[in-house]
């Protein structure tokens, strides 16, 4: 009766034990990915009138197929220039969104709970442009642009999948002291959580 009972308490044991595996999988931890030299050049503008004399396309990206992509309903971010959009908002058709946090990349293990995501409108970009007030600093002597560091960008993705991405260089090569022609060359970091969760 005593070795029975001891044999039923350890497959009740066991039991638990595997449920509770079942219940919270052990999360591996995912490997950021780097992307170089994604080349997304502004509209080209007359200085002394402001107009834009030419104009540019802007240039498509998906964290699930973790490139370029065309213009569709499966992007997620949008570079041309210094400008970033969503697919959300008045520039997409999907419930993207973006929102700028304080921090490292590698300490920002998920998204904060006071986290608010935006998309774009008519006045504002979810990432905003100008200098200082998104992702890069903007040097007016010589024109420089430099990514503002411990400002991390979190993505809500067009299908409610998350990712975060830290902006590394706007220069070909990364290079510090950049011609006119080398701008427009994002290179930049990112994890994305492809299970829905906020967890990186």
């Amino acid at each position: 009766m005593k070795q029975t009972t001891v044999i039923l308490a350890t497959i009740l044991v066991l039991i638990l034990n595997s449920c509770a595996s079942d219940d919270n999988p052990v999360q591996a931890s995912l490997e950021a990915k780097q992307i170089s030299n994604l080349y997304a050049p502004a509209d080209v503008r007359d200085y002394q009138t402001g107009q834009i004399i030419e104009e540019r396309e802007f240039v498509y990206f998906s964290f699930d197929s973790e490139g370029v992509v065309t213009q569709g309903d499966n992007w997620d971010i949008a570079f041309k220039g210094t400008t970033i959009i969503v697919n959300g908002g008045i520039h997409g058709n999907t419930q993207a969104a973006a929102a700028i946090v304080l921090g490292t990349f590698d300490e920002i293990t998920e998204v904060p709970d006071a986290t608010e995501f935006k998309q774009d409108t008519e006045i504002i970009n979810a990432i905003p442009t100008g200098g200082g007030n998104g992702w890069y600093n903007y040097n007016q002597a010589n024109h420089y642009i430099s990514p503002i560091p411990g400002r991390i960008i979190l993505v809500k993705t067009h299908d409610g999948k998350y990712a975060k991405m830290e902006i590394l260089s706007y220069y070909k090569d990364m290079t510090t002291e950049p011609g006119t022609e080398d701008s427009s060359y994002y290179t930049f970091n990112y994890v994305y959580q492809d299970n829905g969760s906020k967890t990186f």
